[in-house]
């Protein structure tokens, strides 16, 4: 790790040969260990240390931005240089906004030592054992458990400094056997808050069941839906829809809906980098505080999240919810989304199902409309027909076309329990319960 002085030294000696109007650094840093491991063994345990250093200059209403992995001082001023010589090659902002100025955040703790110095040895002895399980079912699991620390600096010429730093452990295994599989993932900031045996005999068990499926009809089942295919919902309500560009465009879930009992009242959903549940980060990429932004509070739509581009041409404030600067252009976007747990355990909205499909998570799915966030994909990993309260065989995968918006709407029991997952995009945690939903629409055999 670079540390709060050294990142804050690195962007305030760019800043100070910066002849120009106003400037801003952003510094990302990541030291990561992972341990991989397939056919039920270690493959390999490696290290990686990653910086990435952007510059954006302004020269009157023209911004440039250029970027650098290495930070000693040949490089900076290459990378001062480039964005210079792309600020004056650029065309005018015509929504040019002068930089954030200096504010106070509100302190949020997510660095655990042991997570961010766990050894190659203690992550194969945890490895080891899911190893194990899948070997003892004659299974094979496959996957990686990694852990380590990201910090973030953001420095800009009106006086703005922050600092962040952070720890983050993640598992994720796959298991397979003949003709079955089972997939779990979780994340955590602290190593001993990643429940890594009870995710790896969840994936066992969805693979060992899941031996000679069987094929059903299509039509609309009441669905369990596992976490994993909770995650997916709101991944894709977050990328289609819970960004106030996405809303003034047109072309949101959310357009017609704002203020409108759209889901079902035991629905509520946020966004919250200050919650140590998830994985923290008190600013955005311009150092803007974040705040906690209601989305759907008992089923009604409340509105979605702001950078200060959109925010400055809506005439509202912003949330905290900037991108980097190279993916600024999709607009603002929730990276702390969280679901509102209930009072069911898994067990219970299975007892409960007279007839139906129980779910473990969704796959390859992609949006056929904005509006409603129509969605069109498939199961994978695991799904089980339950007949009067009980699984009783598994079944083979199937498409479905499904609103989720809809989906939500037809919720009629949700889990106590939550598990936090981290996207492979863009650092976005999800906290969400499993979920019984009633007519979800699937369309025939995945194969």
């Amino acid at each position: 790790m670079l540390g709060e002085v050294e990142a804050h030294r690195v962007c305030q000696q760019i800043l100070s040969q910066c002849e120009c109007q106003a400037a801003e650094v952003l510094v990302l840093s990541e030291d990561l260990a992972l341990t991989r491991f397939a056919r039920n063994a270690i493959q390999n345990d490696e290290t990686e240390q990653s910086v990435n250093l952007i510059l954006r200059v302004m020269i009157g209403k023209r911004i440039g931005t250029a970027s650098s992995s290495r930070l000693d001082d040949e490089s900076l001023l290459l990378a001062l240089g480039r964005a210079w010589t792309n600020a004056q090659t650029s065309p005018e902002e015509a929504e040019y906004l002068p930089l954030p100025e200096p504010v106070q955040y509100t302190p949020v703790e997510a660095f655990d030592p042991v997570t961010a110095d766990n050894s190659p040895e203690q992550r194969a002895e945890t490895v080891e054992e899911i190893c194990a399980l899948a070997e003892n079912k004659a299974l094979t699991a496959s996957g990686v458990l990694a852990t380590g620390s990201e910090e973030v600096a953001v420095v800009n010429s009106e006086g703005l400094r922050a600092y962040y730093a952070s720890t983050k452990a993640n598992f994720e295994t796959i298991v397979t056997g003949e003709d079955s599989s089972g997939r779990t993932h979780a994340a955590a900031w602290r190593l001993e808050d990643l429940p890594v045996k009870a995710l790896g005999i969840e994936a066992v068990e969805n693979a060992g069941r899941g031996h000679k499926p069987k094929l059903v009809d299509a039509g609309e089942y009441t669905v369990v839906a596992g976490p994993h295919a909770t995650e997916d919902m709101l991944q894709m309500l977050n990328y289609h829809g819970i960004n106030a560009q996405d809303v003034y465009e047109g072309r949101s879930w959310m357009n017609d809906l704002i203020g409108e009992r759209a889901m079902d009242e035991k629905v509520s959903i946020w966004d919250d980098g200050l919650d140590p549940l998830g994985l923290p980060m008190p600013f955005d990429f311009e150092g803007v505080p974040k705040q906690r932004v209601e989305i759907v509070q008992n089923g009604v739509v409340m509105g979605p999240v702001y950078d200060r581009q959109i925010a400055a041409r809506l005439g509202k404030s912003a949330t905290g919810h900037a991108m980097p600067p190279t993916f600024r252009g999709m607009g603002a976007l929730a990276g702390n989304l969280f679901m509102a747990g209930g009072e069911a355990s898994l067990e219970e909205m299975i007892h409960s199902t007279e007839r139906g499909l129980y779910v473990t998570g969704f796959w390859y799915t992609h949006l056929m409309s904005p509006r409603g966030c129509l969605v069109t994909g498939m199961t994978r990993d695991g799904a089980f027909m339950i007949e009067k309260g009980k699984i009783t065989h598994p079944v083979k995968n199937l498409c479905f076309t499904q609103s989720y918006v809809e989906a939500l709407r037809n919720v009629e029991m949700i889990g106590k329990e939550r598990r936090l997952m981290a996207s492979e995009f863009g650092g976005i945690t999800l906290c969400v319960p499993a979920l019984k939903i009633r007519q979800f629409n699937f369309t025939g055999p995945a194969e």
